[in-house]
């Protein structure tokens, strides 16, 4: 099962019409979201082929049409504990910017929940939580009319290799 955004008729609207929209998907049984602008494709899950001495978050590598793109599991990447693959476990893949260029990742969540506007949320910012708990690549939250909490994602520095500064800390590391 492999589809791409227009597939799945979550095409972003301009932003005089809606404002920015969020794909948004579970992870643990919370919610998280990111800019449907970085959205390439949502695939079903397919074992990847595994990178030796890879971190614990780093599940293999796909060809995404001669493209080879690493994978990760949000799961790990968050100090979650893993839980095996379902046929709702779904790969994100998002562009994530780096330096001056862009690449491309899989991200894997345990489903896709929904595409929210902008307009049918609140946002705020993210809270502090002092440095001994990492919320860098948590842009904002937002509370939906119905009162859930959707943490927002910034793709940018999710803690993966090569895709920010922090190349030297990922999670596994001791």
């Amino acid at each position: 099962m492999t589809a791409t955004a227009e597939q799945l008729d979550i095409a972003p609207l301009s932003t005089e019409e809606s404002g920015s929209q969020y794909l948004t998907f579970t992870v643990a049984d919370e919610t998280y979201g990111v800019d449907i602008l970085r959205v390439q494709e949502i695939r079903g899950w397919e074992p990847v082929t595994r990178i030796p001495n890879a971190h614990d978050c780093v599940r293999g590598v796909l060809n995404l049409r001669g493209a080879i793109v690493p994978v990760y599991d949000l799961r790990l990447m968050l100090e979650l504990d893993w839980v095996n693959y379902c046929a709702e476990t779904v790969v994100v893949i998002i562009k994530v910017r780096q330096k001056d260029s862009e690449k491309h990742v899989g991200l894997i969540v345990d489903a896709v929940s929904d595409v929210i506007n902008e307009n049918d949320i609140e946002i705020s910012n993210s809270p502090s939580f002092g440095e001994h708990i990492k919320t860098e690549f948590i842009s904002s939250l937002a509370t939906a009319r119905t009162g859930a909490m959707v943490m927002l994602l910034d793709a940018d520095r999710l803690p993966i290799a090569g895709a920010n500064s922090d190349d030297e800390e990922h999670p596994g590391d001791e």
